[in-house]
């Protein structure tokens, strides 16, 4: 088997449909997302995860290669929405994923994507990968702790370990950030590209270029009809990285990753990812150009 397409690292999920942890569930987490993202935009992804034999995988895309590595347990979720936003409870954590994970032509991807949902990718990781690979994060397990009843909740990513330094991008959210910007600092210390994803509002493109020069971009967002939001930030962040590959213009390619999340809200679950013609079609029909950058 050759190199890896699209490579997702990271836990899948069992999204809990209700509040209790006995309910039932469909498959989540950043990498199932974005394994599904990535296969209706014709590319083909590698999954590296960590779940239980009795996990039901079915969600993911046929032609995916999934690689699952032993643990006793699978990550588990609940996410309650509210008029205040999202609540998140962590029932369950598998194993970290660790270098030793990722062997020989895992190593040689087009581009990867790492997604934490409860920490779970180690430090390591984010430095085997040479210079031909666009590495991308989704930072948000990197950003969450939970209290003794699983309560979820956000915190500063203090301790980088040397991550952001291999990152040629990091997608996050205005929650993973509490809506402070400057919890960005060390973002652009480290990072070329940084993209903040604001819900119905689009999504902020900063380009960091240096001696702390810092250009921002506004993306307008598609208007949609929200369904469930859970996975939008995977979906943005999958055709972000895709796009980006593609053509190695990340304003374009941000508006791309906002067109294809913003469909994908309007199903349940993992349904209303779109396919490649459905967002070129809208791009075409939306025309978009940048407005002047601000400082």
């Amino acid at each position: 088997m050759g190199d890896p397409d699209i490579l997702l690292i990271g836990h899948v999920t069992r999204d809990l449909l209700s509040a209790d942890p006995r309910s039932d569930y469909r498959l989540g987490g950043a990498v199932s997302f974005g394994a599904v993202t990535a296969a209706r935009l014709g590319r083909a992804p590698t999954v590296v995860t960590r779940a239980a034999p009795s996990t039901d995988l079915s969600a993911l895309p046929a032609e995916a290669e999934v690689l699952v590595l032993p643990s006793p347990v699978t990550t588990a979720f609940a996410n309650v929405y509210t008029e205040q936003g999202r609540v998140q409870y962590c029932h369950a954590q598998a194993p970290p994923i660790a270098s030793s994970d990722i062997e020989g032509r895992l190593r040689r991807p087009r581009a990867v994507l790492l997604g934490p949902v409860v920490g779970e990718i180690g430090p390591d990781v984010a430095g085997l990968f040479d210079d031909a690979t666009l590495v991308v994060a989704a930072p948000q397990g990197w950003m969450r702790r939970w209290d003794g009843a699983g309560r979820v909740y956000s915190k500063r990513w203090d301790d980088t370990g040397g991550i952001l330094p291999c990152l040629d991008a990091v997608v996050l959210s205005q929650e993973d950030i509490e809506h402070d910007p400057s919890r960005l600092d060390p973002f652009f210390e480290h990072v070329p590209l940084v993209i903040v994803t604001e819900s119905c509002d689009g999504s902020t493109l900063y380009r960091c270029r240096g001696r702390g020069a810092i250009a921002k971009t506004r993306i307008p967002p598609r208007p949609a009809e929200e369904v469930d939001p859970t996975g939008a930030g995977d979906v943005f962040a999958t055709a972000f990285m895709i796009r980006l590959q593609e053509t190695g213009d990340p304003v374009q390619s941000a508006r791309f990753a906002n067109v294809a999340a913003s469909f994908g809200v309007e199903l349940a679950g993992m349904g209303g990812i779109p396919g490649r013609a459905t967002i070129l079609a809208y791009m075409q029909e939306h025309p978009f150009e940048a407005a002047p950058e601000e400082p």
